[in-house]
C-alpha cells in the first residue's frame, strides 16, 4: 500500500510541476536537480516572470550572436513599449487591468534584460517612460497612446494590438534563434502575451465589443482566446507543438 501510495503521490507532484511554467537546470549533484518556476499566473491572466529562478533554469553562457544580440534589443524596447504604454492608460482610465498587465511586463522586460546583463549598462538601460531608442518604437509609442486615449473600448483594443505584436514578433523569433536560454525565456514570455491578451479580450466582450485582430490571424485568435490561462512547461518540444497549434499547423 506503501509503494502504490508513493507512486500516486509522486506522479501528482510531477504532473503538478509540468503545469507550472517551469524548467530544470542539470547539474552533476543529483540533490541539486529541481524545477523553478519561472511564471506567476493570477486568475485574472496577469503573467509575472518570475526573475529571481531565471539563474536555475538559464545556463550561465549568456553570449550570443550579433542576430541575437539584435533581437534581444528588439524585444528589449518591445516589452518597455507595453509597460510604458500600460502605465499611460492606467494614468489615463485608472482601470486596474493596465496596472496589473503594467507590472508583468515589467517583469518580462526585466527577463530581456537579464539576458542582456553581460553586455554592459549600454545595452540594458531603459531610458524614461516613452522614449525609446528605436525610432519606429517612438512612432508606434506615440500611435498608441493616442489610439487608447480616445475611450476606454480603445483602450482595450490598444492592449489586445500590443499582446498581438508580441506574439507575432516572439513566434517569428522562437522559429530562428538556437540560442536555448533566449528560446527559454522567450517561450515564457509567449505564454504572458497569449494570457494578457486573452485578459484584454474579456474586458472587451464585457464592453460589447468585438475585437478584430491585426497582427496574428482570426484563427489563431480564436484558439488563443479559447483556451483557459496558460502556465506552461518546460518542454520545448511542446513549446514547439502549441505554437504550431496556434498557428493553424503553420
Amino acid at each position: 500500500m506503501k509503494t502504490i501510495k508513493h507512486v500516486i503521490i509522486s506522479g501528482f507532484v510531477v504532473s503538478l510541476l509540468l503545469l507550472t511554467g517551469s524548467c530544470t537546470k542539470e547539474t552533476n549533484d543529483p540533490a541539486a536537480n529541481g524545477f523553478s518556476n519561472l511564471l506567476n499566473v493570477a486568475a485574472d491572466g496577469t503573467t509575472l516572470l518570475v526573475g529571481s529562478n531565471l539563474g536555475t533554469c538559464l545556463s550561465e553562457d549568456l553570449s550570443f550572436t550579433d542576430d541575437e544580440l539584435e533581437t534581444l534589443l528588439h524585444m528589449k524596447e518591445e516589452e518597455k513599449l507595453a509597460r510604458d504604454v500600460y502605465a499611460f492608460l492606467y494614468e489615463k482610465w485608472g482601470i486596474p487591468v493596465f496596472s496589473n498587465i503594467g507590472k508583468a511586463e515589467d517583469t518580462h522586460l526585466n527577463a530581456v534584460l537579464y539576458l542582456l546583463k553581460n553586455y554592459g549598462e549600454e545595452y540594458t538601460q531603459t531610458g524614461e517612460p516613452g522614449v525609446f531608442a528605436n525610432a519606429d518604437f517612438q512612432e508606434l509609442y506615440a500611435q498608441l497612446v493616442e489610439k487608447g486615449s480616445g475611450s476606454v473600448e480603445a483602450a482595450m483594443e490598444t492592449g489586445a494590438l500590443i499582446e498581438e505584436l508580441d506574439i507575432k514578433d516572439l513566434e517569428e523569433y522562437l522559429e530562428v534563434v538556437e540560442n536555448e536560454n533566449i528560446n527559454v525565456v522567450f517561450e515564457n514570455l509567449l505564454r504572458g502575451s497569449r494570457n494578457h491578451l486573452m485578459a484584454f479580450n474579456r474586458q472587451l466582450e464585457n464592453l460589447g465589443v468585438e475585437y478584430v485582430p491585426v497582427y496574428i490571424t482570426q484563427e489563431e485568435f480564436d484558439q488563443i482566446v479559447s483556451t483557459p490561462n496558460e502556465t506552461g512547461n518546460g518542454n520545448q518540444s511542446g513549446n514547439q507543438q502549441r505554437r504550431r497549434q496556434y498557428r493553424g499547423g503553420r
